[in-house]
């Protein structure tokens, strides 16, 4: 009666707080997940969770189906990594770059994890700032990098992990506070807080300043997100970061969060592999963990499209 299915779903539910993400995080169309709950229910002959509500409210049985799912979902991931390494593939090498300077909250819990379940596989972690990383990655130097820039490379896949919003931090005093959400030209007077990276691999310049041929009067740089906080908090700029590296310091009230452009500025966070190693145990683990620890942890996050 009940299956496994079951509990991977009101936990999705439970983790998106909507059924739409849920689906696409399980990769369902929505019909088919209320489908899927309706008959579960019919089978129970009890509801689960009250619908039209936001955040979900669970029933009694639908908090009762999700602490066994707590319980058993991730006994069911170890006992598929045992048996990973009972069919082979427990020794390896998983060497990683990363071009993103706020992923590290996330990536970070994922790694540790990742450490406990193969401690066979050789794994290191470098910076993708000072280098290449998506060449290296194709010459086999890498066998992972985390970016919101692929570029098409022979035998190189990128596994979508989610998508974001890029938003604008303002101080909460600034005349951008006030608007609707911010239009290219508003930040043609403001000095522009970013990472000491590229602007080519910037969103803010790439696909909402240039398209509209708009330069910042000044750009300045900053290694850390909480020094770049820090000079917007004071009015001495402004910046763009993902939603879930704003969370933490506009939800304070620390700074202000704008939206970029009246219908968003979003983008996808892709884990580029060499197609070689795509079905290696570790590496599908390794995959699913970072997808949960993303979801789990980082806020205003949602399922991205299928790989590319």
């Amino acid at each position: 009666m009940l299956e496994i299915r079951h509990l991977k779903t009101l936990h999705a539910l439970r983790e998106t707080d909507s059924l739409v993400e849920a689906a696409e995080r399980l990769h369902l169309t929505q019909s088919a997940l209320s489908h899927q709950f309706k008959e579960l229910e019919e089978r129970l002959g009890l509801q689960l969770f009250v619908r039209k509500t936001r955040p979900v409210r669970f029933t009694s049985a639908g908090l009762r189906l999700l602490q066994l799912a707590d319980l058993m979902l991730p006994q069911l991931r170890s006992a598929e990594r045992d048996l990973a390494r009972l069919a082979g593939g427990t020794a390896g090498r998983l060497h990683m770059a990363i071009e993103c300077h706020s992923c590290f909250q996330w990536l970070m819990p994922t790694i540790d994890q990742f450490r406990d379940a193969w401690p066979e596989v050789e794994l290191d972690l470098a910076s993708g700032f000072s280098f290449a990383p998506l060449p290296a990655l194709a010459r086999g130097d890498l066998d992972l990098v985390v970016t919101s820039d692929p570029l098409e490379l022979p035998g190189i896949t990128y596994v979508p992990l989610f998508t974001y919003e890029a938003l604008l931090a303002v101080a909460n005093q600034h005349a951008l506070a006030a608007r609707p959400y911010i239009r290219p030209e508003d930040l043609a007077s403001e000095t522009l807080i970013t990472y000491p990276i590229e602007r080519d691999r910037l969103d803010i310049f790439t696909r909402f300043l240039e398209p509209a041929d708009i330069e910042p009067a000044q750009v300045r740089t900053s290694e850390l997100t909480v020094m770049m906080m820090q000079l917007v908090a004071s009015g001495r700029g402004v910046c763009s970061l993902p939603n879930w590296a704003l969370h933490e310091y506009s939800s304070r009230g620390y700074v202000t969060a704008k939206r970029l452009g009246d219908k968003g500025l979003f983008a996808t966070l892709y884990a580029g592999i060499r197609a070689d190693m795509l079905d290696s145990p570790f590496m599908r683990d390794f995959l699913l963990t970072a997808k949960d620890t993303s979801f789990a942890t980082l806020e205003g996050v949602s399922a991205a499209p299928k790989v590319r």
